[in-house]
């Protein structure tokens, strides 16, 4: 019992001891917490201007590295543009391929530059000398002969007679610059005369009716080629070259029932 006892007390002491221990550990350890509070307000505002400044470094040390990589690319271009060869960065020209030209058309090309180049003639010719004629005619026209034909284009209708003389034009009893003012329908009429060389040898009085004033300068054109092939029978095969022969049967197509033209047609409506 003696012995439990003393166990007992010599246990107690230390527990004692162990258990003022921590209060004193707590006692010590209180007072650090309490500076290290008191401490912990200092240290945390002490990093707040280095963070604040810290961006600032960091910002140039990005910028720095983002301009590099631009200057090193500005080298890799320039060689880039020295080694591509000149007109590189042009597009291509797209070569459309040769539209093929009726006989209409070369022959309204060929009587435009024949006429373009008799003004041409007459305004630089100083004399009183007439431009010579792009061919020579090869037979003489009589001077009784009264040579007619007849021109037909779209719905126009032209009556030629073809007489000697000095070359007047009579249309409708009009002169023909009055009838046709617009250059381009004179170059038509002329055409045939220019081709074989008979303008400004012959006479040549008309009678046209129905249709435009374009239908009624190729029936006036076609009757012409008509009657000088009368007077000369070599002329057929170059008229014919040229289509002044050709009776031009292109025309404006008639309208149909339930459309509006030709082919055009109405909205189609579902609902």
């Amino acid at each position: 019992m003696a012995d439990d006892e003393r166990t007992e007390e010599e246990q107690q002491p230390e527990g004692s001891g162990d258990e003022a221990a921590p209060e004193d550990q707590g006692s010590e350890e209180s007072p650090r917490a309490e500076e290290a509070d008191s401490g912990a307000e200092p240290q945390a505002e002490a990093p707040e201007a280095p963070e604040a400044d810290v961006p600032s470094e960091e910002k140039p040390s990005e910028e720095s590295e983002a301009t590099e990589p631009a200057d090193e690319s500005a080298p890799k271009t320039e060689d880039s543009e020295d080694k591509k060869p000149p007109g590189a960065e042009l597009e291509p020209i797209a070569i459309e391929p040769q539209r093929e030209v009726g006989a209409e058309e070369r022959a309204r090309i060929e009587a435009e530059a024949e006429e373009r180049a008799r003004l041409e003639a007459e305004a630089t010719a100083e004399g009183a000398e007439e431009p010579v004629p792009a061919r020579e005619p090869a037979v003489e026209v009589p001077t009784d002969a009264r040579i007619q034909a007849t021109g037909k284009r779209k719905t126009s209708i032209a009556r030629v007679i073809v007489l000697a003389g000095s070359g007047s034009f009579e249309i409708n009893q009009r002169s023909l610059e009055d009838y046709f003012p617009r250059h381009q329908h004179q170059t038509l009429v002329r055409q045939p005369l220019l081709t074989s060389g008979y303008e400004g040898k012959v006479d040549v009085r008309v009678r046209v009716h129905g249709g435009g004033i374009s239908g009624q300068a190729g029936a006036v054109r076609h009757g012409i080629a008509r009657a000088l092939t009368e007077i000369d029978a070599d002329l057929r095969g170059e008229l014919k070259r040229r289509g002044l022969l050709t009776r031009d049967a292109r025309a404006k197509e008639r309208r149909k029932a339930g459309l509006k033209k030709a082919r055009k047609r109405p909205q189609f409506s579902k609902r």
